[in-house]
């Protein structure tokens, strides 16, 4: 969730001295020039967690750069960066305090500026996380604004009266816990905050405001940045009138607070406005924009895509992760949905706020075939991939066992309902060494005991391997016309444990047949009415026995076969 960051010439160095891979000033979303993003393999990045190169337990910019080469290897295209910006770290750099430098956490202007030059020598791109709903309470824009009820960034955030002496001015809750209000004594009023209260919200209905964040993209696509994901981009706007939030239970959540519907303070029909702003400025340097976008169905996830593709390339499509079985019949039915939405379809299994699908899908008898299954699933749809790192080795959730080991302020507030969510940004495992080769340290938090079997190094020897497979599939994704550029056709709709489908290409194409089942299956394809009599494996986890067009498979198995007449 949030950021976006940085501001100055350092050391001599130009802002304009790193160039864009390819700066157009086409106004189409949808030129061939601004269509790389559909063949592109994202990889998701939390930095504290990834490679720590100076030993103090966090890991940092220079680090991810000595890695550019394992994520080359791997088969990835883009890296988007979680916040590396200047914050008091309250939410781990979600709460950004200066949107135009590094946090001396991560490093330097100048060790992202080689990362950059290091990422484009191996046609890798670099995006940032840009956090537009807020602030942090100690950036310059905010310390003036609660100066004074006169100050020059007074409406840079939302400041009211209270209904009455310690009342709040509305009945809106922080998704991080308690009232969404902040009294401050010094001026008198309360300020609005979504998530935590050294995190308020800007006000977007400030021009000022506007014009300030559009600058700040400009200024990192001019240093050679690729794109932005989005944070919390449903949250941008409020009702002006500050109508209370209908109550859904009033039993308590988590944190103790009734369960409401966000439903006037979050989605508002401005936010597609700052959209098609952003996507603006985003063509002009042919970059890309992927949004945070958490939605109650497709239909509402469609809408920001925009007319004519005018809004986001690549809007998360969440309701994904939400199957969280393996179910064929709802897989079915989420891929057809967001197939037909009017753009590109972006499919995520795991991210820095969301388990692991190591553990989420997984059956603890099977998870590395299951891993594998769910590796073909998400890497041989019609879409643009996001993977989340150690995805590719099997990492897991591993949450800490007590209260006082919690580093998320979520868990610290919601434990024991609540436990956050460290267990899902645990180091990165490189190797058997101590702190499985992420720091020479003590790492931020604990590396999780699955680094002795599940890491880099061990699994790069193993050609059974989880990484081996992912490595297999992505050179199979970047290679095949038919998974690049084929068109979705679902077969064996009514098998219940057989999810089966076609990407097809012209005259050709690709057969994807995924048990997700604790059984053996065999399994008559359906490929007659298409034109093709048989299959010849491409990848499969194997043992699979293919028999023209019948496909014997394992527990968990995996075919992806070529196509024949």
């Amino acid at each position: 969730m949030k950021q976006i960051v940085l501001a100055m010439c350092l050391a001599g160095v130009c802002i304009g001295a790193f160039p864009a891979f390819g700066r157009t000033n086409s106004r189409s979303g949808d030129t061939v020039a601004h269509d790389w993003w559909k063949h592109a393999v994202f990889y998701e990045i939390y930095p504290r967690s990834f490679a720590d190169s100076n030993g103090d337990g966090i890991g940092d910019l220079t680090g991810i750069t000595a890695k550019l080469d394992y994520l080359k290897n791997l088969g990835v295209d883009a890296i988007w960066i979680t916040p590396c910006f200047p914050s008091p770290q309250v939410d781990f750099g979600y709460d950004v305090s200066d949107y135009k430098n590094i946090d001396p956490l991560y490093g330097t202007l100048a060790d992202f500026d080689k990362l950059v030059r290091e990422a484009k020598k191996r046609n890798i791109r670099i995006i940032l996380d840009f956090v537009v709903n807020h602030t942090s309470d100690q950036h310059p824009w905010f310390l003036d604004s609660r100066s004074s009820r006169t100050s020059a960034h007074r409406d840079w955030y939302i400041w009211r009266d209270g209904k009455g002496p310690g009342e709040p001015p509305n009945n809106w809750l922080s998704t991080f816990g308690g009232s969404a209000w902040k009294f401050d004594p010094a001026t008198h009023q309360y300020y609005y905050h979504f998530f935590y209260p050294q995190q308020p919200d800007l006000n977007w209905r400030n021009p000022a405001v506007e014009k300030a964040m559009f600058e700040v993209t400009r200024w990192w696509y001019r240093r050679g940045v690729s794109g932005f994901r989005l944070d919390a981009v449903d949250t941008l706007f409020e009702d002006p009138r500050l109508t209370d939030n209908p109550i859904l239970r009033p039993g308590s959540n988590a944190f103790g607070d009734p369960v409401e519907e966000n439903k006037y303070n979050t989605k508002q029909p401005e936010v597609h406005e700052v959209l098609r702003g952003l996507r603006k400025i985003a063509n002009e340097y042919n970059a890309v924009l992927i949004g945070e976008t958490w939605t109650a169905d497709v239909a509402e996830l469609d809408k920001y895509y925009g007319e004519g593709s005018n809004e986001l390339q690549l809007p998360m499509d969440f309701l994904f992760t939400m199957v969280n079985k393996l179910s064929p019949a709802q897989f079915r039915k989420q891929i057809a949905e967001v197939n037909a939405a009017s753009g590109w379809p972006t499919f995520v299994i795991s991210n820095h706020d969301i388990a692991r699908s190591y553990d989420r899908y997984g059956d603890g008898a099977h998870n590395d075939e299951i891993a594998k299954l769910m590796a073909a699933l998400y890497l041989t749809l019609r879409g643009t991939p996001i993977m989340y790192y150690g995805e590719e080795i099997g990492m897991e959730t591993t949450p800490p066992a007590r209260r006082e080991d919690v580093k998320d302020p979520i868990g610290r507030r919601g434990w024991p309902k609540e436990k956050g969510r460290d267990g899902e940004r645990t180091p990165m495992q490189w190797n058997e060494s101590e702190n499985a080769g992420f720091t020479t340290g003590t790492p931020w938090l604990p590396v999780p005991e699955s680094y002795k079997t599940h890491n880099v190094a061990a699994e790069s020897k193993d050609p059974s391997s989880i990484l081996e497979f992912y490595k297999k599939l992505l050179r199979l994704r970047h290679t095949n016309s038919a998974l690049l550029n084929g068109k979705y056709v679902a077969i064996n709709e009514n098998d219940a444990n057989v999810l089966s489908y076609l990407r097809m290409n012209g005259s050709g194409g690709v057969v994807v047949a995924l048990n997700m089942s604790s059984t053996a299956q065999n399994v008559a394809l359906e490929l007659k009415a298409q034109g093709f009599a048989s299959v010849k494996s491409l990848l499969d986890s194997g043992p699979v026995t293919i028999k023209k067009s019948s496909v014997s498979l394992p527990p968990f198995g995996v075919l992806i076969g070529e196509l024949t007449k």
